[in-house]
This record gives C-alpha cells, sequence and structure tokens, in this order.
C-alpha cells in the first residue's frame, strides 16, 4: 500500500491531506483511526499518524472541522459548513483539473 508522498512516476501526491480528511468527515463525525482507515479504504492513500493529527489540528484551527465530545478515550471530529464548503471548492477545481487532463489525453 503506498503512503501518502510522490507516487512511482515521480509525481508529486493529488491527495492533499487535509481534503481527504474533510471527504472521510462528510458521512458523520470520525475519530483518527477511523479517519485513516476509511481514507484507505476509499482513495487507497495511508495517512501517516503525523500527517494525519497535523492536518486534524490545521483544520480545526481554521474552523474546518470541529472536535466532539466523547466518553471514550479517543476523540471524534466532525466537519464544520466552512469545511463543506472548503471541500465543495477543491473538489470543483479537481474536476476541472481532471476534464481538462482527460480532454488532453483523448481518455474517456
Amino acid at each position: 500500500m503506498a503512503r501518502q508522498g510522490r507516487g512511482q512516476d515521480g509525481l508529486a501526491r493529488f491527495g492533499e491531506p487535509g481534503v481527504l480528511v474533510l471527504l472521510s468527515l462528510c458521512d458523520g463525525p470520525k475519530h483518527g483511526y477511523a479517519i485513516t482507515e476509511d481514507i484507505r479504504e476509499q482513495t487507497g492513500i495511508t495517512l501517516g499518524p503525523g500527517t494525519l493529527y497535523g492536518s486534524l489540528t490545521k483544520l480545526a484551527g481554521r474552523g474546518l472541522i470541529n472536535p466532539v465530545d466523547s466518553e471514550d478515550r479517543r476523540r471524534p471530529y466532525e466537519i464544520t459548513a466552512a469545511g463543506r464548503a472548503a471541500l465543495q471548492a477543491q473538489i470543483a477545481s479537481w474536476s476541472r483539473i481532471v476534464e481538462t487532463g482527460k480532454a488532453r489525453l483523448q481518455w474517456g
């Protein structure tokens, strides 16, 4: 399983960790391990703990996610309205990139 970073083709990663975390949280609150597993299952990308928790800290600091109270020792997070808006903007931008790439490669 490939870790986040440069791929075998030498190109930088396409999936920004923060965007992947926001995407994971769209279907409900999750704690760190559940976020990591969801991202891995959905994208094949495995975020290391430093990358994940660094992203969580940055996203929370920007008001894109919030920690959720929990009785468990694990701290779940949920996406905010601002986080959904930011994710929508990123997806729209990536969609344009993908469509341009397909057209230029004469693919699909």
